[in-house]
């Protein structure tokens, strides 16, 4: 039995991560490659049994696992969305909620077959969109700040409302216990107040405990993510002791409240636990699947297949067209948040629970809800995580281009003219400063600018609707570059945040020299600094997008590549540079008396 647990964790794990690596490659959804690899490992080859490896233990381990994954969604929502989102989020999750309900229930009755009784379960567990679907697949397409709000704020906040109502549903239709000469209904409604309200007490209290704790440094550092996880699980254990599936409240609202303290190194443990929710989601989706049996697969049929397609191109779409009439929200994120709805782990989860405790009461149609819940989750997990992206370009509500993106911070008169050079060519790039002035030239020529100071949030609300692909810190302060790049590589890349060289050449010393880990790779070579830049400007240096085959001069300082499809590759001594290919251009700093050479050159000649 030992061995068999530790099989099983093996192949989870491995497994799940495997995917997540190959599907990072394939730039497809990650949900994607889990929900085969599950599939494969479980009703297929029968190599993993969930349910029979971990036994009784398995639903509450996912559970705990589902309250750190929808913990770390409460951290992503900041209330400074709201102002930029408007009413939609609240129609989304205030308004929408109940529709759906409603229609999808009247969908498995008259066209999935289902009782009323059944039917109305299927329609409470299918009110969430799970944020463990979403936020992988929002920070894979890259959607403007608003549209990813709606999605984000939805599927988090609606999710243990969700679980909430299918646990209230059951306990109308199985019966809640209630004291002598007390009407179920005052029993149920004062069931529903105790657990809700001791969620959102919890979490509230956990998240000021926490920030109090944190701002007065009575927390070691190495212990701030320890304890946080286990707040997050007393905000989950708790309330379920009271209402099953209130902890999810709990939780919600602990990351909810702690991400609006705005405590100081919030940042660097947010990261941390993104990483740990790429792995606990990974397991999940394989755990769940590989626990499905063939029997319930067998129980699909024509009304199953019929009542999948309702949900996803009927119900979805109706509830949020008719929720979000006479909003702020445009006919185009109208359409796309009606579209883009996938259901994920907590539905997975409830209906494992909710259809046989229905069967069990005697309710028909109980065994069709989990594998009529599988089908809505593997359609809406592959339809929307395969269109999400492309429907977002299509209809103008992608952040990300289809060419990699470059902020560069500092706006010095070399470095203006090299963004004005890259933006002629076609390169999306942003230029960043403090000081308007010095911005001007860059808006003169119609490059995006941003006034702020990088590590402010303001700059981070700036940067929200266009998030760079590379960062580029070329101020004259070296220290500060590698401030700037230090903070954003966990965000951007490490392997994608660049600095000048320091002008004193032992700060790059291999045994003596600032580390890498507190620093961006090195624009260039170690003579690269902002001296020897600014230098070659003043002396009518110019920069130049050349293509591949034009004759280049020996004294041409090369920076970039621009390939074909619009990637990016900086020349850096920290890497090997990519062989140039038919198609790629090339950004070099060139004597202006060399001219242009060949037709096909971009030049911009700023300022002298």
């Amino acid at each position: 039995m030992e061995h068999s647990v530790a099989t099983a964790v093996l192949a989870i794990v491995g497994g799940g991560m495997a995917a997540q690596v190959l599907a990072a490659r394939l730039r497809i959804p990650a949900i994607v490659l889990l929900l085969a690899l599950g599939f494969l490992v479980g009703p297929v080859l029968g190599l993993l049994h969930p349910s029979r490896d971990f036994g009784p233990n398995l639903r509450p381990l996912i559970g705990l696992a589902v309250a750190i994954v929808v913990f770390e969604g409460g951290l992503a929502l900041d209330f400074r969305e709201l102002r930029a989102s408007g009413e939609g989020v609240l129609r989304l999750t205030a308004f929408a909620l109940p529709i759906n309900f409603v229609l999808g229930t009247l969908a498995a009755h008259l066209i999935g077959g289902m009782m009323w009784g059944a039917a109305s379960v299927f329609g409470a567990i299918l009110v969430v969109t799970g944020p463990t679907v979403i936020l992988p697949l929002l920070r894979h397409a890259r959607l403007a700040r608003r549209s990813a709000a709606f999605l984000k704020w939805e599927a988090i906040v609606n999710d243990p409302i969700g679980a909430i109502l299918t646990a209230v549903v059951i306990e109308i239709l199985v019966g809640v216990p209630h004291r002598d000469g007390e009407a179920p209904a005052a029993a149920l409604a004062l069931h529903l107040a105790e657990g809700v309200t001791a969620a959102a007490a919890l979490g509230v209290g956990s998240a000021l405990l926490a920030a109090w704790a944190f701002r007065r440094d009575l927390v070691p550092e190495l212990l701030k993510t320890p304890v946080l996880l286990a707040l997050a699980l007393v905000a989950y254990v708790v309330p379920n002791l009271l209402m099953h599936e209130a902890g999810l409240i709990g939780s919600t609202v602990f990351g909810v409240a702690l991400a609006n303290r705005h405590v100081p190194g919030l940042g660097e443990l947010r990261r941390f636990k993104e990483a740990l929710v790429v792995l606990l989601v990974s397991c999940l989706f394989v755990v769940l699947t590989a626990d499905l049996d063939l029997g319930v697969l067998g129980k699909l049929s024509l009304p199953i297949i019929g009542l999948t397609a309702a949900i996803l191109f009927a119900v979805r779409p109706a509830a949020i067209w008719l929720a979000t009439l006479g909003s702020d929200l445009s006919r185009r994120e109208r359409l796309f948040v009606g579209w883009i709805g996938p259901r994920g782990i907590v539905a997975a989860a409830v209906a494992g629970l909710a259809g046989p405790r229905l069967s069990e009461a005697g309710y028909p149609g109980g065994d069709l809800i989990q594998p009529t819940v599988f089908a809505v989750i593997v359609a809406t997990v592959l339809g929307h995580g395969f269109s999400l992206a492309p429907l977002a370009r299509r209809l103008g509500l992608s952040a990300s281009a289809d060419r990699e993106r470059v902020a560069v911070v500092g706006a010095s008169p070399w470095a203006s003219d090299m963004v004005v050079a890259l933006h002629g060519a076609g390169v999306p790039i942003v230029l960043i400063d403090t000081y308007p002035g010095a911005l001007q030239a860059a808006r003169d020529a119609g490059v995006p600018t941003l006034q702020a100071e990088l590590l402010s949030r303001h700059a981070d609300e700036g940067l929200a609707d266009h998030p760079p692909d590379h960062l580029l810190a070329v101020t004259r302060d070296e220290l500060y570059n590698a401030l700037v790049c230090t903070r954003l590589a966990p965000e951007i890349g490490r392997e994608r945040v660049y600095q000048l060289a320091p002008s004193a050449g032992h700060l790059l010393h291999e045994d003596t020299g600032v580390s890498r880990d507190a620093r961006g790779k090195v624009l260039g070579d170690a003579t690269t600094s902002f001296d020897a830049l600014a230098g070659r400007h003043e002396a009518g240096w110019r920069f130049v997008v050349t293509d591949v085959g034009t004759e280049r001069h020996p004294r041409d300082m090369a920076l970039l590549t621009v390939s074909a499809d619009g990637g990016l590759d900086f020349v850096s001594s920290d890497h090997e540079p990519g062989e140039p290919v038919q198609g790629d251009r090339f950004l070099v700093l060139r004597e202006s008396n060399h001219g242009m050479v060949g037709g096909a050159d971009l030049i911009a000649s700023g300022r002298t």
